[in-house]
């Protein structure tokens, strides 16, 4: 199993969509849990790094021309 990477202020497609109807989700904090806000609604949930990386279909990173 691949590690993912993602690092705050990166948006995370889910597998299945919020009640919203949004899919994706907004990385606010990073480590052994990891917290996330709905861009769709904007609840603030924090989850499991195991957890979550299960649910993760897609990584988007949050501007690549701001990487170093």
């Amino acid at each position: 199993m691949q590690i993912l990477r993602f690092a705050q202020g990166d948006i995370l497609h889910m597998k299945k969509k919020h009640p919203c109807g949004d899919e994706r989700f907004r990385v606010l904090r990073t480590g052994s849990d990891v917290r996330v806000r709905c861009e769709g609604c904007g609840r603030d949930m924090t989850f499991s790094r195991i957890a979550l990386e299960k649910m993760i279909r897609k990584v988007e990173a949050d501007d690549p021309s701001e990487a170093n």
